[in-house]
C-alpha cells in the first residue's frame, strides 16, 4: 500500500455488541451462543479496514464515558490509531442480533449522546489543526444530538480551504447538506441516491444517469453501490462498473464502509478510478464473508481481487448521458 494518510471522522461512534442466537423467540426467553464486541461507526470501520490492508489512518470523532473507553481499548488492541475528542456523556451501544436458524439479522441502534456547543467547538478546532495533514478525510454516518445537520458541509468547506479532499458517506439530511459543499467523492447506495435526487432508480441505466447527475452537482466522483451487483462510479468524463463474484453472505454489516476504504486507499495514492473500484468491491465483498460486525480480512480481499470484473463502460453509453458534459476520451 502507498504511504498516504487517510483520516476518518465518526461523529457518532458506538460499541457494537453482536449477539448470536440459535432461533430467536419473540415474547420468550433467549440464550445467546456467542457475544462479540467491536468498535463501531462508519469512519471507525473505514479506519479499521484501511489498517487491515496496511494503510495509514487516524480515526477522529467524539468519545465519552466508560463505553467510549471500551471503544478506545478495542481499537488499541487492533492497532488502529485514534485521536478522539472527549465528551461528558456516554458513547452509545448498538446491538446486532443474528439468528443462525433463519440467518436473519436484527440491528438496534441508539441515537447517541448529546454533544454540547463547547464540545463541538473543541472538535472543530482540532480538525482545523490536524497534524500531520491527511491526504484524504473520510466522514460519514449520522450525527449525534446537538450537532448541526450541516456539519459535513462545514467540514468539507474547511478541508477544501486546506487543500484536503473529502469523501462523504451519509444519508438523509446529512447527505443533502454535505453535498452542497461539493465533496471530492460520495458513495450513496441506490436508496440513498433515490432520496438525494428525489426519483426512483429502477435499473442500471437510471443508476448511471443518477451518478452523472450527482457529478453535475459538483461532486468529482459519484459512486453508487448496488449490493451484490457491485458499484457504478462516474466522473465528468468516464463511467466505471465493478462487479463481484457470487459469494455466500454471512453479514452485510460494514460492507459499505469497507467499500469506502478501498476507494480511499487507491484514490489517496492518485491511482486510477478503475483500480479504486476494483479494490473497493473486493473489500466490500470480503466483508460479507465475515459474521456480525467483523470486517474484511486481508487474505480474503487478496483472493477476491482478481475475480472482480471491472469495465470502463463510458463508450458503451448512449450519448444522452454526456449531453451536458465533456465528451469522453
Amino acid at each position: 500500500m502507498n504511504n498516504s494518510l487517510i483520516s476518518t471522522i465518526t461523529l457518532n461512534p458506538s460499541l457494537d455488541q453482536h449477539i448470536t442466537v440459535d432461533g430467536l423467540v419473540v415474547d420468550g426467553p433467549n440464550r445467546w451462543s456467542r457475544l462479540h464486541r467491536y468498535a463501531g461507526g462508519k469512519g471507525i470501520d473505514v479506519s479499521r479496514a484501511i489498517h487491515e490492508m496496511g494503510g495509514r489512518t487516524i480515526a477522529y470523532g467524539f468519545i465519552g464515558g466508560t463505553i467510549g473507553r471500551a471503544v478506545e481499548i478495542l481499537l488499541d488492541e487492533e492497532g488502529v490509531p485514534f485521536s478522539f475528542t472527549p465528551v461528558q456523556r456516554e458513547t452509545r451501544t448498538n446491538f446486532i442480533i443474528t439468528d443462525t436458524k433463519t440467518n436473519h439479522q436484527t440491528r438496534i441502534d441508539a441515537p447517541g449522546p448529546h454533544i454540547s456547543g463547547s464540545e463541538f467547538e473543541r472538535f472543530r478546532k482540532k480538525m482545523l489543526r490536524l497534524r500531520p495533514s491527511p491526504d484524504l478525510i473520510v466522514m460519514g454516518g449520522s450525527a449525534p444530538p446537538g450537532v448541526p445537520s450541516d456539519v459535513y458541509y462545514t467540514i468539507t468547506k474547511e478541508a477544501k480551504a486546506f487543500g484536503v479532499r473529502t469523501i462523504l458517506d451519509a444519508d438523509a439530511q446529512w447527505l443533502v447538506e454535505g453535498v452542497k459543499a461539493k465533496p471530492y467523492l460520495i458513495k450513496p447506495n441506490v436508496r440513498e441516491a433515490e432520496e438525494l435526487l428525489g426519483r426512483e432508480l429502477p435499473d442500471e441505466a437510471a443508476i448511471i444517469k443518477a451518478a452523472r447527475d450527482i457529478v453535475d452537482m459538483g461532486v468529482e466522483i459519484a459512486v453508487i453501490s448496488r449490493g451484490k451487483k457491485g458499484i457504478i462510479a462516474a466522473t465528468k468524463d468516464k463511467v466505471i462498473k465493478a462487479v463481484p463474484p457470487e459469494v455466500k453472505v454471512k453479514s452485510t454489516v460494514g460492507a459499505g464502509d469497507c467499500t469506502i476504504a478501498g476507494l480511499a486507499l487507491k484514490l489517496a495514492g492518485e491511482e486510477s478510478l478503475a483500480k479504486a473500484c476494483q479494490l473497493a468491491v473486493a473489500l466490500g465483498t470480503a466483508a460479507v464473508l465475515t459474521p456480525g460486525t467483523e470486517l474484511a480480512r486481508r487474505a480474503d480481499v487478496e483472493e477476491l481481487l482478481p475475480q472482480i470484473k471491472v469495465s470502463n463502460i463510458t463508450r458503451q453509453l448512449s450519448k444522452k448521458f454526456f449531453a451536458t458534459s465533456d465528451k469522453p476520451d
